[in-house]
């Protein structure tokens, strides 16, 4: 594949700037990590909404890009040595385009590879547990007379948490002064467990002050506000 037009995706999401970066995606935490690391980094792309509602998610031209059916996922026109890139999964795309705008990642290996242990915390703890926190208390789980399934995410959920807290105690954010894709990746998870999900007097949330202080800091940033609302939810 050569040009943009080669993917089948861009046959029912069409690009209007074949030039850019497109984002294949919906503002939920998984997909907002990558619209706030594109808004921070100033790299010119343009979104697509991957409306759930009607199953976009499993569309053949979607499928065509991410055989996994889950958002967000990429096409950069000018990928490794000119040629087109796709990639799915939002911890890979996060930290490719940190890799290619050089941005929101240290220089020197030892802090590159301890920025992307966080990652991948966030990618294998935060992101399930919080996600079934979310189920069992928001969604069709609710209704599951047995609490024991909700009570063990929610402890696990509360225990990553505390790990988060105990690593930001006198850090500005995970990486310390330096902002990062590990703050990028696991802030959203924070931000929707208290608040979409309602979850936080569950998890104990005012049991962990520093997760607080820098989710506060985290969604006042201006690109995170932008990030927060791109791909727009169809009117």
């Amino acid at each position: 594949m050569n040009t943009l037009s080669d993917f089948p995706i861009t046959r029912k999401w069409p690009a209007q700037y074949p030039q850019r970066l497109q984002l294949y995606s919906l503002p939920t935490p998984n997909g907002v990590k990558v619209s706030i690391m594109l808004e921070e980094t100033g790299l010119p792309y343009e979104p697509h909404l991957v409306s759930f509602q009607t199953n976009d998610q499993t569309s053949p031209e979607f499928l065509s890009l991410n055989p996994n059916n889950k958002i967000p996922a990429i096409i950069d026109p000018d990928g490794p040595g000119g040629r087109p890139l796709a990639l799915f999964e939002s911890g890979a795309i996060l930290w490719y385009l940190a890799e290619k705008t050089g941005q929101l990642i240290p220089a020197d290996a030892a802090g590159r590879y301890e920025t992307l242990q966080w990652l991948m915390f966030q990618m294998g703890g935060i992101g399930p547990m919080f996600g079934q926190v979310g189920f069992f208390h928001k969604f069709a789980g609710k209704d599951f007379e047995d609490k024991r399934p909700r009570d063990r995410y929610v402890a696990e959920s509360s225990r990553l948490l505390g790990v988060l807290n105990q690593r930001l105690e006198g850090r500005a954010w995970v990486m310390g002064e330096s902002y990062t894709i590990a703050d990028i990746a696991i802030f959203p998870w924070v931000r929707n467990l208290i608040g979409f999900y309602g979850a936080g007097d569950l998890v104990g949330i005012e049991k962990f002050p520093q997760v607080i202080r820098v989710l506060e800091q985290f969604v006042a940033r201006p690109a995170v506000e932008r990030g927060l609302q791109i791909p727009k939810a169809a009117a």
